[in-house]
């Protein structure tokens, strides 16, 4: 008997047909295709947004970023910038695209200031619409927006009106998770005060925030505590630091006050490590949610509306109809020649097993 043939006898046990083994199929495929995700920073400047990001993947996202100074910022309106990096940890490829919104909430009239980030999503999902009706559809690089840190002040006594009109408007199109900048500025009461006080407000203004998904039965006892407490933990308390501190003969991430040393991921502290835990254990889910819910609620409206959008002419409008005509005959005309040969084998073949058994008789 052959190594191969021994190879292959060794896998067929009675009882035994293999497909418990896909899941590690769709593991190697996923590992080598790499993995995409869209994380939007939303909040004030000097909450401390970038610092937030750098720390919870590792990296430095804006190594050549201007600050603008306080005569800028006057000009300044809301603009969105993207930020693309491609970040490799055990063999497992993540690239991580952070939009950031540099310029919200710094004006003295902030009506119209989530408008520009509106139109954004928008537009990452009509791209998506249309590269998936095209004929390309395999290689679609998905930019849409996965989720939102809202970042809210620790400076106050809840959420401002520009922080409830904000989510009010991104809640049916995005995955908002709330998060507390700067939390080390408040005692561990004035957090769990702060705390209450935003998720009443979020409750009675009907905003509709991230839920994490509930545990299933059959998940291990430490899953279902782990998610039980970020439930408790959000809007999360977070506070960023990149700078590296010797603490107790141990090196930590932190930062140095007079009174001692905020270690970021120390669970003590704040809510960061909950957050990252948050966003990386249930990435899979927030992708999922934003494809099932946001993206088809976007995608029906665009369909029930014939695929108009506001500011096209009739000419774009009847190119567009006739393009999708084409696109659609084009498809029909090609599995109609398929179904064609196929039918052209079954007969060759069914001609051959006749010549078969003639030749027999």
């Amino acid at each position: 008997m052959s190594s191969d043939t021994k190879s292959f006898s060794n896998i067929e046990t009675p009882g035994y047909v293999g497909f418990a083994n896909l899941p590690n199929q769709v593991h190697r495929k996923s590992v080598k295709k790499g993995f995409e995700f869209t994380l939007m920073v939303v909040g004030e400047s000097g909450l401390g947004k970038s610092t937030l990001v750098n720390s919870l993947f590792l990296t430095d996202l804006y190594p050549e970023r201007v600050i603008p100074d306080a005569i800028e910022k006057q000009k300044q309106t809301v603009k969105l910038e993207a930020s693309t990096v491609e970040i490799e940890e055990r063999g497992v490829k993540l690239r991580l695209t952070v939009v950031d919104t540099p310029g919200f909430g710094d004006a003295i009239d902030n009506s119209d200031s989530f408008s520009a980030i509106l139109e954004y999503i928008d537009d990452q999902y009509e791209r998506f619409l249309r590269d998936e009706s095209g004929l390309n559809r395999r290689n679609i690089v998905d930019n849409r927006i996965h989720c939102c840190f809202y970042f809210i002040s620790p400076f106050g006594h809840g959420l401002k009106p520009l922080d409830v009109e904000f989510m009010k408007q991104l809640h049916s199109k995005v995955n908002i998770v709330p998060v507390i900048a700067k939390a080390d500025c408040l005692t561990k009461k004035e957090i769990q005060r702060l705390k209450s006080r935003i998720m009443k407000e979020i409750e009675d203004h009907g905003i509709k925030i991230y839920p994490l998904p509930d545990c299933d039965s059959d998940e291990d006892e430490d899953f279902q505590l782990q998610v039980k407490q970020l439930k408790e933990a959000v809007p999360f308390a977070v506070c960023g630091a990149n700078t590296l501190l010797e603490v107790k003969g141990k090196k930590v991430r932190g930062r140095l006050y007079p009174w001692g040393v905020v270690e970021v991921e120390n669970p003590d502290h704040c809510d960061f490590i909950k957050l990252r835990t948050m966003l990386i254990t249930h990435m899979q889910d927030l992708q999922e949610v934003t494809q099932e819910v946001h993206y088809e609620n976007y995608r029906s409206d665009r369909l029930a509306k014939g695929i108009k959008k506001p500011g096209h002419n009739k000419e774009s409008e009847n190119l567009i109809v006739s393009q999708n005509s084409a696109i659609i005959t084009s498809d029909k005309d090609r599995i109609l020649q398929e179904k064609e040969a196929e039918l052209r084998r079954m007969q060759e073949m069914l001609a051959q097993m006749q010549a078969k058994i003639q030749a027999q008789q």
